[in-house]
């Protein structure tokens, strides 16, 4: 109901709303809007599944696959209202989130209580609990704390029938049959809907450092990546990059000062978190003194400050405002394995420019843990895609690192999964939405399952 409460009425399951009139598809609005209660999305979801109603989910929308796009005959389930938060649980180092809370309303809330949460991405203010939780988002410390579904105790999710599912223990261990919370994690809204989230909070770091370094090649940052994790340790949470030419484009509109000049090949920014601020910065600074003696850096600039530490994180989200004023951009969100990943660029980059001599190609992102985001201005789109996500493929990567799968990297998912976890995927599809209203179309289009020989 547009700016209503609970949800449909007439949903069987729901013994409360028995007594409303039967819902009619004609009658059906075009968006529901639950509020504050997981009942509400349960009763939509009944009513829908019993007209065999589509519905697509929507929580933000800051997904870059078109998960969240409506198609033709769906009608919209958006969780927008859904934005409570616990208060954190400071003994157990969790909180418990609605679907609709924004990343930076629990981040804020976590960090009122002293503690932190281990995922962050640059659309915090708008991306929602639940779109993240649907996508398993990484961001920018995968490296530290892991993938979202590292974060996640527990869930609560309904069913496409209505039917909930809710463990919000948020218990560390608890194997006592299976834990079905994992279905619901990077599968896109697919199996079920979730509205409310246990998540596992960190200790807020005493001290926080970051350093912008300037490479002569991804060889050396990829050098400097392991000497880093052979003398820090757990103390090294992010490692991002940025290939040229991003950043010569970033440094001549910038408004900000640069922190190192132009026309270097590859920048990185490294980000520690420790416990001990007296110590910490200090053995920061000895790993990377050592590595511009061993010629690995050709340049270096070092946060001295909590304002300095902003400045150098948000030179490194500068780039998204550069990328979304080019016309004619596409980008993919790829992993690729570090050893492969000099021949795939290599190969991509020719390939592209063989197709399109004009083609201009910009590369960032999280070098970690082999997530790149591969922007490239093109005329032939088309062309571009297939390159990328076949040279993906052949390097033995990830057609998709942490955006998902969506409606718009379908066709490519066969390229990176083989035929019998496709159909696996199809036949959990089929036993969880037999009626296929949930997200219908998005990560592959459903029909009968393969039979597995076992």
């Amino acid at each position: 109901r547009r700016g209503g409460g609970g949800g449909l009425a007439g949903a069987k399951c729901h013994p409360r709303y028995r007594d409303y009139p039967p819902v009619t598809r004609a009658a059906l609005p075009y968006a529901v809007r639950p509020r504050g209660h997981t009942l509400g999305a349960a009763t939509a979801l009944a009513a829908c599944n019993d007209l065999g109603q589509p519905v697509v989910v929507q929580g933000g929308r800051t997904g870059l696959t078109g998960a969240a796009r409506v198609q033709p005959g769906e009608i919209v389930l958006s969780l927008e209202r859904m934005t409570g938060l616990a208060v954190p649980d400071r003994q157990a180092a969790s909180i418990v989130a609605e679907a609709g809370a924004t990343l930076q309303a629990l981040q804020e809330a976590a960090d009122s209580a002293g503690l932190m949460f281990g995922v962050d991405i640059g659309a915090r203010g708008s991306a929602t609990i639940g779109g993240n939780v649907a996508t398993n988002a990484g961001g920018i410390r995968v490296l530290r704390y892991g993938m979202y579904r590292a974060q996640v105790l527990g869930l609560e999710a309904v069913l496409a029938d209505g039917g909930v599912l809710t463990s919000l223990k948020g218990l560390p261990k608890d194997n006592s049959g299976y834990d079905l919370s994992q279905l619901f994690i990077g599968t896109e809204g697919t199996l079920g809907v979730v509205t409310r989230a246990a998540l596992r909070l960190h200790p807020k770091p005493a001290s926080e450092v970051n350093a912008f370094c300037a490479l002569s090649s991804l060889d050396a940052a990829i050098a400097l990546l392991g000497l880093l994790r052979q003398k820090l340790g757990p103390l090294l949470s992010a490692y991002e990059v940025n290939f040229a030419p991003l950043y010569d484009v970033m440094v001549a509109s910038m408004a900000m000062r640069a922190p190192l000049p132009a026309g270097s090949p590859v920048y990185v920014l490294a980000e520690i978190q420790g416990s001990e601020p007296e110590r910490d910065g200090e053995r920061f600074a000895e790993v990377l003194m050592q590595a511009v003696e061993d010629g690995v850096i050709d340049d270096v600039v070092v946060s001295q400050s909590s304002r300095e530490f902003r400045a150098l994180w948000d030179v490194r989200e500068d780039a998204n405002r550069v990328l979304f004023s080019i016309k004619d951009l596409i980008g993919v969100d790829i992993s690729i394995p570090l050893a492969r990943m000099g021949n795939f660029l290599q190969e991509a980059h020719a390939a592209i420019h063989a197709v399109d001599p004009g083609a201009d190609i910009y590369v960032f992102g999280h070098l970690g843990d082999g997530n790149l985001h591969y922007q490239v201005r093109t005329v032939d789109p088309a062309a571009a895609y297939d390159i990328v996500y076949r040279g993906v493929a052949a390097a033995g990567g990830g057609v998709s690192a942490e955006h998902g799968i969506g409606l718009d990297k379908k066709k490519w998912l066969h390229l990176v999964r083989s035929d019998a976890e496709i159909a696996t995927m199809r036949r959990l599809k089929t036993a969880l939405d037999p009626r296929n209203i949930l997200n219908p179309g998005r990560v592959f289009d459903r029909f009968l399952p393969m039979t597995i020989a076992l």
